[in-house]
């Protein structure tokens, strides 16, 4: 399961707001997913996601889910993994909700590796026994390693190149808490948006060239509001959650992705 594996080792694992449904959530999945440089500009992989999603059950059952976006050329497979604390109806064929939603992105000469992956994740959770514990975590560092073991109970299908990355993950010191994400060549920055009627949206970010990036942007405020996502000065706003106040005065909670080379994703 060598690209679970990587989003564990690139910083891609990401706690999901509590108050995200299931759209919510492979929205906010998919557009991580189109902010890795690699990707052609302009890919929508958040509308494949949810077009696939109406014909197909990604569901795995056990509290898993894993979406998936074919794309129309060659890269590497890539994966990013959700975890809802209190989890999400999926609507699952055994009932239960999801807290882990493992989405994959799948070119075209990642097909084969995909179906492997996914099967081998399938039968990981028919025998892993931590299961039960792996959903009853109550924070990242323990679901990462709950992960780390998962992937382990497939020791007799992995390679000796994805055991020498698991050991080196576990003598990692724990990482950091939200939202200070590594997702491997990207910056990320928590940024906070108030906007309201009658008034320009005010920006709130530790790093001066975003705030100059979004002060300077017209169709800040209604694109976050009504798609989620809104993209300026090489920068891609990604909605996590929303909280309304007096005066009809909305706080928009976001993560800021950037490429680390400074180009537009």
């Amino acid at each position: 399961m060598d690209s679970l594996l990587d989003a564990l080792q690139e910083g891609r694992l990401i706690e999901l707001p509590e108050d995200y449904d299931k759209e919510d959530a492979l929205r906010f999945l998919a557009h991580i997913l189109e902010a890795i440089p690699s990707l052609p500009a302009g890919t929508d992989v958040a509308e494949r996601i949810i077009a696939k999603e109406k014909t197909t059950k990604t569901a795995l059952g056990k509290g898993w889910a894993c979406p998936d976006a074919r794309v129309p050329f060659n890269e590497d497979l890539i994966c990013v993994v959700g975890w809802s604390p209190i989890g999400i109806d999926y609507g699952t064929p055994d009932g239960l909700p999801v807290r882990i939603i493992a989405m994959y992105l799948v070119p075209e000469n990642q097909r084969s590796n995909y179906l492997r992956e996914v099967s081998l994740l399938a039968k990981a959770l028919e025998i892993y026994p931590g299961l039960e514990n792996l959903n009853k975590a109550l924070e990242l560092n323990e679901v990462r390693e709950h992960l780390l073991d998962l992937i382990s109970s497939t020791k007799g299908t992995v390679g000796p190149d994805t055991r020498a990355r698991m050991i080196q993950l576990q003598a990692r010191p724990s990482i950091v808490e939200a939202p200070a994400y590594n997702l491997a060549n990207l910056i990320v920055e928590p940024v906070s948006i108030i906007t309201g009627t009658g008034i320009k949206p005010v920006v709130l970010a530790q790093d001066r060239q975003l705030v100059d990036a979004l002060d300077d942007s017209t169709g800040l405020a209604e694109s976050i509001a009504t798609q989620g996502v809104f993209q300026s000065g090489g920068w891609r706003i990604v909605k996590r959650r929303e909280a309304s106040f007096q005066a009809d005065r909305v706080l928009f909670d976001c993560l800021a992705i950037k490429a680390a080379n400074g180009k537009s994703s």
